[in-house]
């Protein structure tokens, strides 16, 4: 599968029983998904939270800017439906219709406003002290890395999605119009690409390489359960 726009080539989508790099040693960091908008008059100090996530090693935080705050005069740079659909389908795992920003999720799984720190750090700490059920090796090869995603459940296992995040770093936007005129967005590690790459059933060890297109472009690996329903393993490929 091959994907320019997403600024990666995902080769050899198979699942081995036995050759791979071993599982990687230490606890996997954990994913934090904010839901945000440059239109937000609320968001800036929870995408200043997100800057301060994003300086932690065992964090990996990403910012999603949804596009149901364009209406009110500043369409948001960074805005995609697909992430608006993906923070809907959230909602609709957990029983709600409802969404609104700042909003985190933390490993997929627990739901917080995104002002709240303190609520966030507990609950980063209450998803690192669990074991990680799905490991994940990154063995950086010529031109690309080699990965391995083993599953540590025992069956029945829950039908999982992997999926490969690109994001900038960080952005400052200047935002004119809106409820936000004349002041400037801090944006950190926005996601600029969301793809599911590949179903997995976690029998067999997970295989594959990937070559990305533009190696300035942070990569992030993440094996979540369907259905927006717990983020089971996660690693960095740069």
């Amino acid at each position: 599968m091959r994907s320019t726009a997403a600024g990666w080539i995902w080769a050899g989508l198979v699942a081995l029983s036995a050759a791979g790099a071993a599982a990687q040693d230490g606890e996997a960091p954990v994913v934090v998904e904010l839901f945000t908008s440059q239109g937000c008059a609320s968001c800036p100090p929870a995408d200043a939270l997100l800057g301060e996530l994003s300086a932690r090693d065992d964090v990996i935080a990403l910012a999603l800017h949804v596009d149901y705050w364009d209406y009110i005069g500043w369409r948001d740079t960074f805005a995609r439906p697909e992430f608006t659909a993906r923070q809907h389908g959230y909602g609709h795992a957990a029983g709600s219709t409802v969404v609104y920003t700042p909003q985190m999720i933390v490993g997929g799984q627990d739901h917080v406003v995104g002002t709240r720190a303190m609520a966030v750090a507990d609950l980063i700490q209450a998803h690192r002290a669990q074991p990680d059920p799905v490991v994940i090796a990154v063995t950086p090869e010529a031109g690309g890395y080699a990965v391995e995603a083993q599953a540590r459940m025992d069956p029945p296992r829950p039908r999982m999605v992997v999926q490969l995040v690109t994001y900038i770093p960080h952005e400052e936007v200047p935002i004119d119009r809106g409820e936000r005129a004349g002041t400037v967005g801090d944006h950190y590690n926005v996601v600029t690409s969301w793809q599911v790459v590949a179903e997995w059933d976690g029998a067999a060890p997970f295989v594959a390489r990937i070559t990305p297109q533009d190696a300035a472009v942070p990569h992030v690996l993440i094996v979540q359960q369907a259905g927006y329903g717990p983020i089971l393993g996660a690693a960095r490929l740069d």
